[in-house]
């Protein structure tokens, strides 16, 4: 039986990686800041939050995380944890970079410092490429982060980076391009835009405000993403893997589609505010996964009408 522990095991990707391994017999760890306080509503959605074991862990603090690596002794380290939205970075910069690089950082050292084969994967982010015009980018396109959250995934990106050309460590980063599901926060606004479609369905009378409709993403599927952040681990050699669907869509699609999904012409409830415009943002994000296809045997499945059916489905 392998072990595995995943930092950030609360969030929408940590629980589905927790049911993934535990499904393949891993003994599964999964560590928050405080254990013992905080809810694992996530986990307890898949119902599996008595199959995980729950750890205290600060990433920031280099000893709270050898102890728990030292108690765990697992054989692969999923980190998914630190401050994860784009909006929330440019209120919060210090937190974002210090939750993201530190942690990495401390994960990476305490790795080396016990000295066992551990296979350590890093959530990357597609917003390191910053806006990359009709080009998809791919693992070797260049990062132009544009926001603190993308500043920060990059620095930890490179981290990961040196830490695997230096010591020789099993490390690698998934550069996933955006992922949802119906465990996504309401602060993401794929969640905002369903959750305000089924109120006014419900005959809420309310108006729906937006920032920049125009800006376009890759979406995909999270559960099928956390299968590519598994076989990543898998492989003979550690390599960085971009991993998206292929297919870009304008939020204004997201929002068309969930709107359709529920009988409603989206242009009779949702209008678009400056005001909640970002400081930067970026127009395009393309991804080119043919990497993953190759190497790792992946291929995203559903497709953004799917996404966001399934999505409304599971908030009605």
């Amino acid at each position: 039986m392998k072990t595995a522990l995943i930092s950030g095991v609360s969030g929408q990707d940590g629980a589905y990686l927790a049911r993934l391994l535990l499904g393949k017999g891993y003994k599964v760890y999964g560590t928050s800041r405080d254990a013992q306080m905080s809810s694992f509503g996530n986990l307890e959605r898949l119902g599996i939050k008595g199959q995980v074991t729950l750890l205290s862990m600060a990433l920031s603090d280099f000893r709270s995380v050898i102890q728990v690596l030292s108690k765990v002794h697992p054989d692969e380290i999923y980190n998914l944890a630190g401050q994860s939205s784009v909006g929330l970075s440019f209120e919060q910069p210090v937190e974002t970079l210090e939750s993201i690089t530190t942690g990495t950082l401390n994960l990476l050292e305490a790795i080396r410092f016990i000295d066992r084969p551990v296979r350590f994967y890093s959530a990357g982010s597609s917003e390191c490429f910053g806006d990359t015009g009709n080009h998809p980018a791919d693992e070797q396109t260049p990062f132009r982060p544009r926001s603190p959250y993308a500043t920060a995934k990059a620095a930890a990106f490179w981290e990961v980076a040196n830490y695997r050309e230096a010591y020789g460590l099993f490390a690698c980063s998934g550069i996933l391009f955006n992922h949802e599901s119906p465990l996504r926060p309401q602060r993401f606004v794929t969640q905002k835009i369903v959750a305000a479609a089924r109120r006014i369905a419900q005959g809420s009378g309310e108006r729906l405000e937006l920032g920049n409709m125009a800006v376009q993403r890759d979406w995909g599927w999270a559960p099928e993403y956390v299968e590519a952040m598994y076989l990543m681990l898998q492989q003979d050699a550690p390599e960085d893997f971009v991993i998206a669907t292929g297919a870009t869509s304008a939020l204004e699609d997201f929002v068309a589609s969930a709107f359709a999904s529920l009988g409603l012409n989206w242009q009779d409830h949702v209008v678009s505010n400056p005001a909640l415009f970002r400081p930067s943002d970026i127009a395009m994000g393309r991804a080119n996964p043919a990497k993953a296809s190759q190497i790792l045997g992946w291929k995203a499945k559903i497709n953004l009408e799917e996404v966001v059916r399934r999505m409304v489905a599971n908030e009605l």
